[in-house]
């Protein structure tokens, strides 16, 4: 059975260190493709800052065009909103029946993940492949040495979107930090000026 990898998340913008954790969890585990999930509103997040989800969704599609393994997957814009990962997942296994999917989730969010909407099923249907991100928080005891969390030492990334938006609202270089069709179209656009 093929395993794919959810990375879900806003991409507000899309970045490299986005394509290299994608890269690195179809390339050097056993997940077979990694799909971008794009989320059209998290519900942990303010949404002030959240680009349309149609600019969105083309920049996260120009990023990953040319590489086979990673893919982007839009079914949370047919969801209602706020969705939870749980109802996503739901749905994917309905209409993927022969696919296994494994959660791609930042040691963050692990640290979090007890607040989510029932995360207990979450758990029950799908294996946590887990990433570093710079924290000081602990983990909660029952996710210590859980068999269906497996910790990865993937790319730490050093950024994160707010950056990049940030760079762009002071009129920063940050083209480095972008794969070049996303911030080609980010420029077209003249998107996060504002």
């Amino acid at each position: 059975m093929k395993k794919i990898g959810l990375y879900f998340g806003t991409f507000n913008p899309i970045h490299n260190g986005h394509l290299a954790l994608g890269d690195y969890f179809a390339t050097q585990t056993d997940i077979d493709a990694v799909w971008f999930v794009v989320s059209p509103q998290n519900p942990f997040k303010v949404n002030d800052s959240l680009l349309a989800d149609h600019h969105r969704l083309a920049m996260v599609q120009l990023a990953v065009k040319e590489i086979p393994y990673l893919e982007v997957c839009d079914i949370e814009f047919t969801l209602q909103k706020p969705n939870y990962t749980i109802d996503t997942l739901n749905q994917l296994k309905k209409f993927h029946p022969n696919l296994e999917f494994v959660l791609l989730m930042g040691f963050d969010n692990l640290v979090a993940f007890h607040t989510w909407k029932a995360y207990e099923s979450i758990l029950n249907h799908v294996t946590l492949y887990v990433y570093p991100r710079k924290h000081s928080q602990k983990l909660p005891d029952q996710f210590l040495d859980h068999n269906k969390i497996k910790i990865f030492q993937a790319p730490l990334l050093d950024y994160a979107s707010e950056t990049l938006r940030n760079l762009i609202l002071q009129k920063n270089p940050f083209r480095h930090l972008m794969p070049s069709l996303s911030f080609q179209y980010l420029e077209e656009h003249q998107l996060y000026r504002s």
